[in-house]
C-alpha cells in the first residue's frame, strides 16, 4: 500500500513536542510492515540540511497555489523513507517553524502550510508519474488543508483520487486565520462555511481536517472520547460529535532506537530491569550536572515540558513546598510562560540543592533526566497522549500524572490494591486540583521509602511495551478501509 505521511516537523531533522517523535517512528514501522511510505514536509532550512539526494521533482504546485518559485524536491530522510520537500524560499526561515523570535506566529502561515495541504493534493493527482499515493495520512492543523484540498481536486477529477485519515495530536492549537485570507488559499467559495472551513468567523486548518478526511484519529483512545465533550473540545466538539463514527483513537509507540535505556548513547551509564546499577549512576550524574546535593534518602523528581498551565507546571510549583519539605529534589527542562519561568528561576536560586532549572531545550538532556529521576512528572491539564511519561516507563522512572487523555491510557495507579495485584507502574491523581497532586506527589515520596515495592513497580513501569509497530498496524487497518485500488 502507497502512503503519504504529510507533516511540518519530524525528528532528528526538525522538533518543538511530541509531534516531530510521532513523525519520525511512525514511516518506519510502517515500512517495516511492508506499506510504501513516502513523507511530505516543508523544505524548510534545517529539514534540508538533513535530507539526503535532494533532486528537483516539479515545478510549481498547479491548481490551488499557483504561487512563483514554488517547486518540490525529492530525497531520503536519515532512516532512509523517501520524502517530499515543498520547497519556496521566501517562506523557509531558521529556528522555530511557526513562529518568530518575538514569539509571534508568522503572518504568512496560512501559505506556508496551505502549501503543505495543495502538494498533498497534487501527489495525489499524478503530479510525480512515478508514485501515486492511495492513502494521504495528514499530522495536526499544519496538514489539515490536504484533505480539503484532495476533496476538491477528486471532484473536479470526477474521480476519488486517494483516502484521507487525519489525525488530531492537540486539538487546542486549530490553525486560525482571518476569513481575509480565503482568496489566498484556492478553494472554491463553498468550502467557506459553517458545515466547512469556517470556525466562529475565522478560518481552521484543523477544522478542514475533521471535516473532511475520510477517517479522523486521534493520539490515544481516551482523547478520542474526551473531545468529543465540552470540556476538552475547544470549541470543536459538534464537529467531533458529528464525525464519531470515523473517529478513533490510535496510542503513540515509543522508538527502542531513541529511547533505551540499554543503548541510550546521551545517558551517564546503561542500565536494564534486570541491572539497574546504571541508573542509581545516572541520577548521580544528575545531581552533580546541576549542583544538588549527593543525597539518596527522597526522590529526585523530573519535569521535561513546556511551562504552561496546560502542562500542570502550576500544580508543580504549588506541591513544590510539600516536596522540598519531605527533603526531594526537583530539575525541570523547558520554556513557556514568563511567569511560571520567574517563579521557577526563584525556586532554583532559592534551593540550590534541591531545584535546578534549564530554560530551552536540549535533546540529549531530555534524556539524562528521564534517566537520572526517580519520578517523571507530567500533572496536564489535558494531554492528546503524552510520550514524556512513556519514556518514564522505559527507564523505570515512575510516571505521576493526571488521569486525562493517553496518561489515563498508559500509567496505572499505586494503590494497594494495584501494588497487590502487580499491576502498579506510576502515580495517577483525578482533579487538577493542589489537594489532588500533592496526594499523589507524597505517595511518590512514600512509596520510593519502601524500596522492595519500588523495585518491584519499578520492573513493571520498564516491562511494559508501547511500540510502533501495534500502532503500524492498527493504522494500516484503517488505511485498508479508505484506500484507493491499486
Amino acid at each position: 500500500m502507497k502512503v503519504l505521511q504529510v507533516c511540518a516537523e519530524l525528528f532528528p531533522l526538525l522538533k518543538t513536542g511530541g509531534l516531530a517523535d510521532v513523525c519520525g517512528a511512525l514511516p518506519a514501522a510502517l515500512r517495516a510492515r511492508g506499506c510504501e511510505v513516502r513523507v511530505l514536509l516543508p523544505a524548510f532550512p534545517a529539514v534540508k540540511r538533513g535530507v539526503a539526494d535532494v533532486r528537483p521533482l516539479a515545478e510549481g504546485l498547479p491548481g490551488h497555489l499557483p504561487l512563483p518559485g514554488t517547486r518540490l524536491l525529492q530525497g531520503r530522510l536519515p532512516d532512509g523513507t523517501p520524502c517530499v520537500l515543498v520547497d519556496h524560499p521566501a517562506y523557509e526561515r531558521e529556528g522555530n517553524p511557526y513562529a518568530g523570535a518575538d514569539g509571534l506566529a508568522y503572518a504568512d502561515n496560512h501559505l506556508r502550510f496551505a502549501m503543505l495541504g495543495s502538494a498533498a493534493a497534487m501527489l495525489a493527482d499524478g503530479l510525480d508519474a512515478s508514485w501515486k499515493p492511495q492513502v494521504v495520512h495528514g499530522h495536526d492543523w499544519h496538514a489539515g488543508l490536504a484533505p480539503a484540498y484532495l476533496q476538491e481536486t477528486s471532484a473536479r477529477r470526477g474521480v476519488r483520487l486517494a483516502g484521507s485519515v487525519y489525525t488530531v495530536h492537540n486539538l487546542a492549537f486549530q490553525g486560525l486565520f482571518p476569513l481575509g485570507v480565503v482568496p489566498e488559499l484556492g478553494l472554491p467559495g463553498d468550502f467557506f462555511h459553517v458545515q466547512g472551513l469556517e470556525f466562529h468567523g475565522q478560518v481552521s486548518f484543523m477544522k478542514a481536517g475533521l471535516v473532511y478526511a475520510d477517517k479522523v484519529t486521534t493520539v490515544s483512545p481516551t482523547y478520542a472520547q474526551e473531545i468529543q465533550g465540552e470540556e476538552q473540545g475547544c470549541g470543536m466538539d459538534g464537529v467531533t460529535r458529528a464525525r464519531a463514527h470515523d473517529l478513533s483513537g490510535i496510542l503513540n509507540g515509543v522508538d527502542p532506537a531513541v529511547w533505551n535505556p540499554a543503548t541510550d548513547s546521551h545517558i551517564a551509564a546503561h542500565y536494564s530491569a534486570r541491572d539497574m546499577a546504571g541508573k542509581a549512576r545516572c541520577r548521580t550524574a544528575l545531581q552533580a550536572e546541576f549542583g544538588l546535593g549527593d543525597q539518596t534518602a527522597a526522590p529526585l523528581f523530573g519535569v521535561v515540558s513546556r511551562l504552561t498551565e496546560q502542562k500542570g507546571m502550576n500544580l508543580v510549583l504549588a506541591g513544590l513546598p510539600d516536596l522540598l519539605q519531605r527533603g526531594a529534589q526537583l530539575v525541570v527542562l523547558g520554556s513557556g510562560d514568563a511567569a511560571l519561568e520567574t517563579a521557577l528561576r526563584a525556586a532554583a536560586t532559592q534551593h540550590p540543592e534541591q531545584v535546578a532549572l534549564r530554560l530551552g531545550y536540549d535533546e540529549a538532556l531530555a534524556h539524562r533526566i528521564v534517566a537520572g529521576a526517580d519520578v517523571i512528572m507530567v500533572p496536564s491539564r489535558f494531554e492528546p497522549c503524552g510520550l514524556t511519561q512513556l519514556y518514564g516507563l522505559a527507564y523505570g522512572s515512575l510516571p505521576l500524572v493526571r488521569r486525562v487523555g493517553g496518561l489515563a491510557d498508559t500509567v496505572v495507579d499505586a494503590t494497594l490494591e494495584s501494588l497487590d495485584d502487580d499491576l502498579a507502574t506510576g502515580m495517577v491523581f483525578d482533579r487538577f486540583e493542589r489537594a489532588d497532586f500533592v496526594s499523589a506527589l507524597r505517595r511518590a515520596i512514600a512509596l520510593y521509602r519502601r524500596t522492595a515495592d519500588w523495585r518491584l513497580v519499578q520492573a513493571r513501569a520498564m516491562a511494559q511495551h508501547f511500540d510502533w509497530d501495534a500502532a503500524a498496524a492498527r493504522y494500516l487497518a484503517l488505511y485498508e478501509r479508505v484506500a484507493t485500488p491499486v
